[in-house]
């Protein structure tokens, strides 16, 4: 790397840092504004505020917004390069358009490698508290309405629930099914279940069983037993923003167990596991298109240019909420809807690159 290198890499990180920096401030007062009445309603302790909540929520901000901030840095820090000449006298000393890109693209690619171990494995962690305190603090008291929940739990088990209450851990009105081909070869039925949390089972009141085994059948009743079932007391829980604190081997693990059950949202968690994948190339792509498109010196000056990467970065945002919703209904391939607006971008980048001057 040579002194110009060195130079362009420094005031791309601090401009980065400092607009993250500003941006997040700004999010965390009006975010303070929104939710100081929930704090004294609910008497959320300062301490939890500041240190659960804040300390957790500053980090989830930056690196959400963390591709757009690496685009708005790049365009004001190049179009200040631009007004005062040094691009043009970069170029006419012989060094490449291509070469002037390098110690961005340099930037750039720190930053998408922390962004992809941030968003996959430390961010999830620290959302954990922070929308545990959420829950708590902020949210109304949850209840689980679900009813008439049906629950594959095995490859040949299924389980039945009228319905559940999440503040005793109990379920009514129980069945468990073991159905090969199809074939019922037992089932199960209790007046309700409860959660044992020292022994970490499910404990079945007044159940019957029921095996049937060709043409002959056998009931035995019961009054209590202890079972061991793929089934948690979690899987009735809140799953407010459930995708936010999962890691990539908990979010896959998650996903691998909805789809075992064949229940519904598996887009919502497939979404969020393709999603923090994009995240490092938008970096990357938002990089080169703000340099190519802030190189040129304007004659509306600084300002005009930093205007205009704000709106094409939030144009990306919301093209990319666009697609992500359309993929939450079930109308578009969830890799689909979170590459598209990158390979659009990515598109819009080298129709650039040609209309600039070299």
């Amino acid at each position: 790397m040579k002194l110009l290198d060195w130079y362009i890499l420094k005031r791309f990180l601090q401009t980065y840092i400092f607009v993250v920096l500003v941006i997040v401030l700004v999010v965390v007062m009006i975010d303070y504004t929104e939710k100081v009445d929930n704090f004294h309603k609910h008497n959320a302790p300062g301490s939890k505020i500041l240190f659960d909540y804040y300390l957790n929520f500053i980090p989830y901000w930056a690196n959400y917004i963390s591709p757009l901030m690496v685009f708005i840095a790049t365009v004001f820090l190049t179009s200040r390069l631009a007004a005062r000449t040094e691009i043009i006298a970069i170029l006419s000393s012989g060094v490449s358009f291509i070469r002037l890109l390098f110690p961005y693209v340099l930037g750039a690619s720190v930053l998408a490698v922390l962004t992809y171990f941030m968003v996959n494995y430390i961010i999830p962690k620290a959302n954990k508290t922070r929308i545990a305190f959420e829950v708590a603090y902020i949210n109304e008291a949850y209840t689980y309405t679900g009813r008439n929940v049906h629950i594959k739990i095995a490859p040949d088990t299924y389980a039945y629930l009228e319905s559940y209450n999440n503040l005793s851990n109990t379920g009514y009105k129980f069945t468990l099914e073991q159905v090969q081909g199809n074939q019922l070869r037992q089932k199960l039925s209790a007046d309700h279940i409860e959660w044992d949390a020292k022994k970490k089972k499910w404990t079945v009141y007044d159940y019957k069983i029921r095996s049937i085994d060709g043409l002959r059948e056998t009931l035995t009743p019961g009054t209590r037993i202890d079972t061991t079932l793929n089934l948690k007391p979690d899987d009735f829980s809140s799953d407010f923003n459930l995708y936010e604190t999962l890691t990539l081997p908990e979010l896959n693990q998650h996903i691998d167990l909805l789809r075992s059950r064949g229940a519904d949202g598996v887009e919502v968690y497939l979404l969020e596991k393709y999603s923090r994948d994009t995240r490092p190339f938008a970096i990357l792509i938002l990089t080169v298109i703000g340099v190519i498109m802030s190189a040129r010196k304007s004659r509306r000056g600084v300002g005009w240019q930093v205007a205009l990467g704000f709106f094409l970065a939030f144009t990306y945002l919301l093209f990319f909420m666009l697609a992500k919703g359309i993929a939450e209904s079930g109308n578009l391939n969830p890799i689909v809807a979170v590459w598209l607006p990158n390979a659009i971008f990515a598109a819009i980048g080298v129709l650039l690159y040609n209309t600039i001057p070299r």
